[in-house]
């Protein structure tokens, strides 16, 4: 193709990506220097320019407002040269990408590598670098290895705090107390297994043996639901996650029409010596957390509450506690009344409130209208994370949805970020979202996000062919390992390196199916094939590759309780089953263990580069290393078919030298894994190896040693366990 960088061996030797290894410092303040760094094959280039702008088009465009500098070509390394430039930050964002000579070639390198089609007479791409002055997130939320509780699901540590059955009413039924092996049910809003706080401190030891590092907990503030989305009070945690030192009163009779007369549940909820003792607790827990080296994140809930709020009182539960000012659904002349969106004036008992999504127990927050709340809510995410408390961050609910514009949305998250950054500069920002999140990220309202379209759809398409809920299956995409690294490229260019290194990386949680039930490529839900068919058909391999995965992919691995035990269950509610503590699955544990092992023993798997290796149907094979032979360098193969795949690894790619040997870690197979150590040697650049049916496989290159196994070949028995 005339006009094009045409030689293939150099153009996939060109690489540069946001790390540490191709940009230093990491983080920096506007007018500060920073150096980028650029690889090309060794004499693989005549000139590159370091192309920079402020806004993206122009970084892009030879026509626009563009600044070129000349790289250095400052190191040599193997095959590969690396350039040089430095540039001073300006007060905003800035965009880059560089744009490499050799002759009368040239081509254009961006963010999702080289951009097909630029010619020496159109020299422009879509996705450039970009650097945000100083935008930072806490530096130990990156590649840090999380675990989400989903609480009332996790262990009853106390039993004194548990539901009572008939304490209150919850969608007009009495609420109930379950036995803790039961399985939910397909309406599970109202019952209760008793999971708590004292639970979670009690297996902090087991958190900590799985290389847990932060643990992020479901909202834990006082509400009426075991999932607890729907807030009752926002400044203080439930009593019936702690202690309830004052606890007395009526429970609701059979028939009584409302929650008048649920005595016991308005004392332990809204009486403020409990609430006392209940926030009290969780300062202890996090402290508790903090001494085991273990971060603590909370759930916030900002674009609704609940009908049960006390801003609102549908329940009139604090109307009898006393001591609280009148909600809005009582009456018009109520302090929060604008704290709502009402659609008709008939009070008492007015009901015409705006509920999320039409939900009345989720009426929606009407922030544009009500300063007060604004500062009400700024108020609750500065108090958590200030001590006596100390959280360590917030995982924020639906946040693209909060207030009534995008507008007033970027707004609201501004002023959030700027409160909570005040109180704990240390605290990270996380939000739920589904899409582009990109708006958001720009260094001024989240830190980052759970990653749904950057990890955990692309995975689960890949390895198991299903969509999150296990709502669809889409053949075309298991096992298509071309399409598994376009997507990935295409997602991941919308995230910051910051961004994308603390993203909540997930193969499933409390709102999708559960990963192994996901490997039994079966749609369904609870409702329609019953909890058992949630375990039946499911494969152990598939599972472990999900792992394998999750510890070696850019990002923050978050575990999401009883994902070490390979835990099965449709979506919500059925993945809310409780911890099955005495029928654990041992064996996965120790396999979680292993590969949290892993992670720690090779850092670029925290904080290295990626880069694809080889992709085929059934297979993918992609590469983390850091800048030059000196740096560590691994290697990951995922052979998603039922058939062995020979594959011969391009790892002169990571700067691998033939006198090195690539070093086997971890191999997966449906049947079991082994970490023994295997040494395979690097001919011309390459490596060849066996990858049995649906395994995994993890390498790290070494120096040669005498017991270098001369290949791997099929019949391997390495892997003929």
């Amino acid at each position: 193709m005339n006009g094009i960088y045409s030689e293939m061996t150099d153009t996939e030797a060109l690489f540069c990506d946001e790390t540490e290894g191709y940009r230093t410092p990491f983080s920096a303040e506007p007018g500060e220097e920073i150096t980028l760094w650029f690889r090309t094959a060794a004499d693989g280039a005549d000139i590159v320019l370091l192309r920079s702008a402020d806004k993206p088009s122009v970084a892009s465009d030879s026509d626009g407002d563009v600044a070129l500098s000349f790289m250095k070509r400052a190191a040599r390394s193997g095959r590969f040269d690396y350039w040089q430039a430095h540039l001073r930050l300006p007060e905003k964002k800035i965009y880059y990408s560089f744009e490499v000579r050799r002759g009368r070639e040239a081509c254009l390198y961006g963010k999702t590598g080289v951009e097909p089609g630029c010619a020496l007479d159109n020299l422009m791409t879509w996705h450039p670098f970009s650097m945000i002055p100083g935008f930072r997130v806490p530096e130990w939320s990156r590649g840090a290895v999380m675990y989400q509780i989903f609480v009332d699901r996790f262990r009853n540590g106390d039993p004194s705090n548990d539901v009572i059955n008939g304490e209150y009413l919850y969608l007009g039924e009495r609420v109930c107390h379950a036995e803790w092996d039961s399985l939910p049910e397909k309406l599970d809003v109202g019952r209760f297994y008793g999971g708590d706080l004292e639970g979670v401190r009690q297996e902090l030891d087991h958190l900590k043996d799985l290389g847990v590092e932060a643990i992020y907990l479901n909202p834990i503030f006082v509400s009426p639901s075991n999932h607890k989305y729907d807030c009752q009070d926002y400044f203080h945690v439930d009593p019936h996650l702690t202690l309830i030192p004052k606890d007395v009163g009526k429970l609701v009779q059979q028939g009584e029409p409302d929650n008048r007369k649920a005595e016991r549940y308005i004392n332990r909820t809204a009486d403020p010596v409990n609430l006392g003792m209940s926030d009290w607790v969780f300062a202890n827990f996090v402290n508790d957390a903090h001494d085991m080296g273990i971060r603590v994140i909370i759930d916030g809930v900002f674009n609704h509450c609940g009908s049960f709020h006390r801003w609102m009182d549908r329940e009139n539960i604090y109307g009898h506690q006393g001591g609280y000012p009148i909600g809005a659904f009582r009456t018009k002349d109520s302090p929060y009344s604008h704290y709502f969106r009402f659609s008709t004036n008939e009070w008492p008992d007015n009901d015409s409130y705006e509920g999320w999504w039409g939900v009345e127990t989720l009426p929606k927050l009407n922030y544009e209208e009500a300063p007060n709340l604004v500062r009400a809510v700024m108020d609750v995410g500065q108090k958590w994370v200030s001590p006596p408390y100390g959280a360590d961050g917030w995982r924020l609910d639906v946040a693209a949805d909060l207030g009534h514009s995008e507008e007033y949305n970027h707004e609201f998250w501004k002023l959030f970020r700027k409160r909570v950054k005040e109180a704990n500069p240390d605290a990270v920002i996380l939000a739920e979202h589904y899409g582009d999140p990109s708006s958001w990220l720009g260094g001024d309202q989240w830190d980052s996000v759970m990653n749904y379209d950057a990890f955990m759809e692309p995975v689960s398409w890949f390895l198991t062919g299903m969509e999150k809920h296990s709502d669809r299956s889409e053949p075309y995409l298991f096992g298509n390992g071309p399409e598994f690294f376009r997507t990935m490229r295409e997602n991941m260019s919308r995230f910051s390196q910051q961004s994308l290194e603390c993203a909540m990386n997930q193969l499933d949680n409390h709102d999708h199916s559960r990963f192994m039930t996901r490997t039994n490529r079966t749609v369904g839900r609870l409702d329609s094939l019953g909890a058992d068919a949630a375990s039946k058909g499911t494969n152990r391999g598939i599972f472990r590759q999900g792992i394998v995965m999750l510890m070696t992919w850019p990002g923050a691995p978050t575990y999401y309780y009883g994902d070490e035990i390979a835990l099965c269950g449709w979506t919500d509610p059925d993945s809310r089953r409780s911890y099955p503590w005495e029928h654990q699955d041992l064996e996965m544990i120790e396999f979680c263990c292993c590969a949290a092992r892993m992670r720690r023993e090779l850092p670029a798997l925290r904080r290295g580069s990626v880069i694809e290796l080889s992709a085929g149907d059934g297979f993918i094979v992609y590469g983390r290393m850091g800048r030059g032979a000196e740096s560590n360098r691994v290697v990951i193969c995922i052979n998603t078919s039922h058939e062995e795949a020979i594959v011969h690894v391009p790892v002169w790619k990571l700067d691998v030298r033939d006198e090195e040997v690539m070093r086997r870690y971890m191999l997966t197979t449906e049947k079991n894994y082994n970490v023994g150590v295997l040494e395979f040697p690097i001919r011309n650049g390459m490596f060849r190896v066996a990858l049995p049916p649906v395994s995994s496989s993890v390498f790290a290159v070494g120096e040669r040693t005498r017991g270098t196994y001369d290949d791997a070949v099929p019949g391997d028995p390495s892997w003929a366990m």
